[in-house]
């Protein structure tokens, strides 16, 4: 961390010196160590040994992959609901912003109780919980008069339990990940949401055109449940697993005796262009997700579900692999770490967003399926951007700042999917919707130039001391 504030053009402050020289020293305690003498969970204390990071890397790529599969269910399936129950496009708009409304709610106290008991505690247990929601969506659906109101309030309960994700994710590789690793590790795991939504795009269009829509949730929801059992038996001990009332306490409760400047912390310009540039890329990314099934179906009625479903994840997820890998490398070379975010950005935000104006203005079917292609995959290089910079400022409460970033982004996300389906109901045109996208994007990054910073913002000088 010291090479990395230096290489970010700031002065390294005494304090950034002791506390990288401990986690330095932790992290070679941990390299060290063989899986054996740590236990495949590896110590809360310590950084993960390269053997139980390509095993972490791995399940929480296919935990985040099935996070999405859940997620996009009711996307995939929303013309077929709306055909059975008789939903117009704002009632569609009702529900799936409704999954917003939750998901805004437990960003902060999931990175926060990330940060204190553990991300992998909290990944596991809401996982459990989601995932059987999931399962017994067409159930609710079936067996109530009033199916709007119900599946309304089944979306917005997973939006809660999700809302812990990826904060989580954040947390735990700030204290578990080396940091000239975390780019990579970033970007292989947040590659698990394109590759979910390429899975259920494919599976799900199949299982919606053979079954019926109720086995798209039938498949992501049990596939979760699954996950989570193989995860709960092989990953995690019994010790590990145990979250005790006396723990969500002390995580639930801001400790006196923390290092974080927490009055500071938000005065920075930095900490702020990390949440509009998060907040900017969330809500934009949650309204594509939302509404481009509907899109094509619409546009371009003959088109095959599988094609528009498959093909832009398919390419997102060796982008979003190559992102990390070209971070980390050029890193590694000795360019500024925030060189290195702002580039990513550039191609994450500002090159996304010309693909998403030139979706705008075409009426092919091919070269629409090239502009939307294109932007997704260049949208993955946000993971190894603004994700990875929110460790660089505050690793001792990644989680927190991460859960407070994309709450933004989620209350926008609510305001952008359902005044989507408004604008398209109303105006009767697509344009305006791509449009509000590459506005809200060029926002976030014009900010993210101009006040982003990699230097560490998270720790007292005063309590320096303790932290050896």
């Amino acid at each position: 961390m010291a090479s990395d504030a230096y290489r970010s053009g700031g002065q390294v402050s005494g304090t950034d010196v002791l506390v990288s020289l401990q986690q330095q020293k932790q992290c070679q305690v941990a390299q060290e160590s063989s899986p054996e003498e740590m236990g495949i969970g590896g110590n809360a204390d310590l950084c993960w040994s390269r053997p139980q990071t390509r095993v972490w890397t791995l399940m929480l790529l296919l935990g985040t992959c099935l996070l999405y599969c859940a997620r996009v269910t009711m996307p995939i399936c929303s013309m077929a609901m709306s055909e059975h129950f008789s939903w117009n496009k704002k009632q569609s708009g009702i529900i799936l912003g409704s999954f917003f409304w939750g998901y805004c709610l437990t960003q902060v106290i999931g990175g926060h109780l990330s940060d204190k008991v553990g991300g992998e505690k909290v990944l596991l247990l809401s996982a459990s919980a989601w995932g059987l929601l999931t399962t017994i969506t067409p159930f609710v659906a079936h067996m109530t008069s009033v199916p709007l109101v119900f599946l309304t309030s089944l979306r917005f309960l997973m939006g809660l339990l999700q809302g812990v994700h990826f904060p989580a994710l954040a947390s735990l590789f700030s204290q578990k990940v080396r940091e000239n690793e975390r780019a990579f590790t970033c970007c292989t795991v947040g590659s698990g949401s394109q590759f979910g939504t390429l899975v259920i795009g494919g599976v799900g269009s199949l299982l919606l055109d053979w079954y019926g829509w109720e086995s798209v949730f039938y498949f992501a929801g049990l596939c979760t449940l699954f996950w989570v059992y193989w995860m709960y038996r092989h990953l995690l001990s019994e010790k590990e697993l145990t979250v005790s009332l006396e723990d969500l306490g002390k995580g639930l409760s801001p400790s006196k005796q923390t290092c974080v400047p927490w009055k500071q912390l938000f005065k920075k310009a930095s900490v702020w262009a990390v949440i509009v540039a998060q907040l900017s890329v969330a809500s934009t990314f949650f309204t594509l997700l939302s509404w481009l099934p509907t899109f094509f179906k619409e546009t371009f009625p003959e088109s095959k579900g599988w094609v528009f479903n498959v093909v832009p994840w398919l390419v997102a997820i060796p982008a979003s692999i190559f992102s990390g890998v070209l971070s980390d490398h050029l890193t590694t070379l000795g360019f500024q770490t925030i060189f290195v975010r702002k580039l990513m950005q550039i191609i994450g935000m500002g090159a996304s967003s010309f693909f998403v104006l030139c979706l705008s203005q075409t009426s092919s079917y091919r070269k629409a399926i090239i502009f939307v292609t294109a932007s997704i995959g260049l949208q993955t290089f946000n993971h190894s951007g603004i994700s990875v910079n929110v460790q660089d400022l505050a690793p001792s409460c990644a989680g927190f700042l991460f859960g407070v970033a994309n709450t933004g982004g989620a209350l926008l996300g609510v305001v952008w999917v359902s005044l989507s389906g408004y604008l398209i109901e109303t105006v009767g045109s697509w344009t305006p919707v791509f449009h509000l996208v590459v506005v809200v994007n060029m926002v976030g990054l014009s900010i993210f130039l101009l006040f982003a910073d990699a230097r560490r913002v998270d720790i007292d000088p005063t309590c320096a001391i303790r932290v050896l």
